[in-house]
């Protein structure tokens, strides 16, 4: 019988093998007591299991409140748990109920974080996931042999259709591969979603008939379902490939019901991940975020950038990036998005860190605010990355492309 395994880091005032198996019993049979029906039979066929104990680190003092159980010492260690496949199916939010559920809540824990999750195999049949990719989106945006560079529309709210079309034109004749709306920018009174999409994608459909290079632009579709849908069908009939959806607002069930339309390229954006990742105890690990949402069709997706202007620190970044780029099932190709705070000058750590071309590199104020204009924004990240894969550090890709100290003298205090 096929299963699902999860990795989990806890935290425990109790012998581990009993917080453990409370935490199988808890998300398998439920129950703290044996009742009519629960057979032998049953459990076997249906309980979880503690597949693996790997012992860590003690501490003097609990990560989290309200464990009620007592102890001087809290034990932490990385636990992988088992589930039949049966228990939930091939369904995302039940699965999602399964490997999180209530172990927040229980009182045998002071900390608990998924770390990862492996899914059997025969989710590679009943999910078809990221419909473009990585090769997906290149092919849509023209891009080969280089990162795709792009940026996000700023201010990030306020902006009239007319005048993020104007600003579109500037970005597009610079030579931008992805334009964005921002994460607050969905479908207000000062900018109704069709009166936007109908002024920015005339001046694309211009460009792209003058030059031959589509810009992709993903409009911020996050709403209800059908009002998703409708937003998504009219980017459709207007000619866009790419809609933006913010994950955690919007969840699972919705974001997969938008990918499963097939039609464009998904610009998942993970806003509201801190609440679930900044404790080192409690939530979840990119590695299992990012896997449900390529099962749910997902193809670009935000890890954060080297330098950022969050909490983030570059070692993780490194390690979301890497998550991205790893196979699931055999496939499922899923674009990393670098983005927060980010200027050329980080793109040479970038790529001395990760060795890869496969992102989608994103600039909003370091494009945008560069100080000769957006278009000599958008012709300094390409230089940057053209030096970042030469080999060049900061200091030595200013003295091959001396165009750079602009960028450097206006944003060198910020990451890098």
């Amino acid at each position: 019988m096929e299963r699902l395994y999860a990795t989990y880091l806890i935290e425990t005032p109790l012998a581990v093998e009993q917080a453990a198996a409370a935490l199988a019993g808890e998300q398998s049979s439920g129950t703290f007591v044996a009742v009519p029906g629960e057979t032998a039979e049953l459990k076997h066929r249906f309980a979880a299991r503690v597949e693996q104990i790997t012992l860590l680190e003690t501490v003097a003092e609990p990560a989290l409140p309200g464990s009620r159980a007592a102890g001087e010492k809290f034990q932490r260690a990385r636990i992988v748990v088992s589930w039949p496949g049966e228990n939930f199916g091939y369904n995302l939010p039940a699965l999602v109920s399964t490997v999180q559920g209530n172990l927040y809540e229980l009182s045998q824990f002071s900390g608990l974080k998924l770390m990862d999750l492996d899914f059997p195999e025969s989710f590679a049949r009943h999910f078809r996931g990221p419909h473009f990719g990585i090769s997906g989106c290149r092919k849509l945006t023209g891009v080969q042999h280089r990162p795709l560079i792009g940026t996000i529309i700023k201010p990030s709210i306020g902006l009239t259709p007319q005048q993020t079309a104007a600003l579109v034109q500037v970005l597009v004749e610079a030579g931008i591969d992805f334009i964005k709306d921002d994460e607050l920018m969905a479908d207000p009174p000062h900018s109704p979603f069709d009166a936007r999409v109908e002024a920015v994608m005339r001046v694309i459909h211009d460009h792209a008939h003058r030059t031959g290079k589509q810009v992709m632009y993903a409009f911020n579709i996050s709403d209800e379902l059908d009002a998703m849908q409708r937003h998504y069908a009219k980017i459709v009939a207007a000619g866009g490939t790419a809609a933006m959806i913010s994950l955690n607002s919007v969840g699972l069930a919705g974001a997969k019901k938008i990918c499963d339309l097939g039609a464009l390229a998904i610009h998942g954006h993970r806003n509201g991940w801190g609440a679930l990742n900044r404790h080192p105890l409690l939530g979840m690990e990119f590695p299992a975020y990012q896997k449900l949402w390529r099962l749910a069709g997902v193809d670009q997706l935000h890890v954060n950038g080297i330098g950022n202007k969050f909490w983030e620190s570059d070692d993780s970044v490194v390690r979301s990036m890497e998550a991205c780029l790893q196979p699931l099932l055999g496939g499922f190709s899923l674009m990393p998005v670098v983005s927060s705070g980010q200027w050329g000058g980080q793109a040479p750590e970038t790529f001395r860190r990760t060795r890869t071309i496969d992102l989608l590199y994103l600039a909003g104020g370091g494009i945008m605010a560069h100080p000769e204009g957006p278009a000599a924004g958008v012709r300094s990240l390409q230089q940057w990355w053209a030096a970042a894969v030469e080999g060049c550090t900061m200091a030595s890709a200013v003295e091959r492309y001396p165009g750079l100290k602009k960028s450097v003298e206006k944003f060198g205090s910020h990451g890098g």
